[in-house]
């Protein structure tokens, strides 16, 4: 476990100071100061180390919202909340923001992204679930529109959303129709 956190912490601190393409498996070894056998034992691949090293520090620094998140009544609070939390986060992270950059290997931009991101958001949205805000065969879908607009928030600002009021808004006018229960 303490290779893994290594390897992890490691990885981070490429991507601080080289962005996505300084990580391969030979550097992160190097940084982590283990073998680059040790490095595949714990992850098979780059793109999994990348996604694990950037998934765990996405769930650090959204760990402050749970309180501002149990103030909220529907499930569509809670995931408006989510999402303006989400940007502030990856905006005010070095690392973070990183995402934001089309680099080659940014893992926002592979194939596998909505694989790796749905159990991250999962985590965080579950608690819908438990407070009776939606159902658990809602929640799938509540979780792939969260993701998907989640990042498409995050990933293309502009002047309409730029504000955390703004986004609120239109999160909410476009997120409540889709969250209300079938009539």
């Amino acid at each position: 476990m303490r290779s893994q956190q290594k390897i992890l912490s490691a990885t981070v601190r490429l991507i601080e100071t080289g962005g996505f393409e300084a990580v391969n498996m030979a550097a992160i070894a190097h940084e982590a100061g283990v073998s680059r056998q040790t490095v595949y034992s714990n992850f098979g691949s780059r793109e999994e180390v990348v996604s694990k090293a950037m998934a765990d520090l996405t769930v650090e620094a959204l760990s402050g919202i749970n309180a501002r998140l149990l103030a909220v009544n529907s499930a569509c609070e809670y995931v408006v909340e989510f999402i303006v939390a989400a940007r502030a986060a990856v905006r005010a992270h070095p690392v973070l923001a990183t995402l934001l950059l089309t680099e080659r290997g940014d893992p926002v931009f592979s194939m596998e992204m909505m694989d790796r991101a749905k159990p991250v958001a999962h985590g965080f949205l579950s608690p819908i679930v438990e407070r009776n805000l939606a159902t658990s065969e809602e929640l799938d879908d509540i979780l792939e529109i969260s993701v998907r607009l989640g990042l498409s928030v995050i990933a293309f600002d502009s002047h309409s959303i730029h504000g955390d009021e703004n986004l609120r808004s239109f999160l909410t006018r476009w997120l409540q129709p889709a969250m209300a229960p079938p009539s």
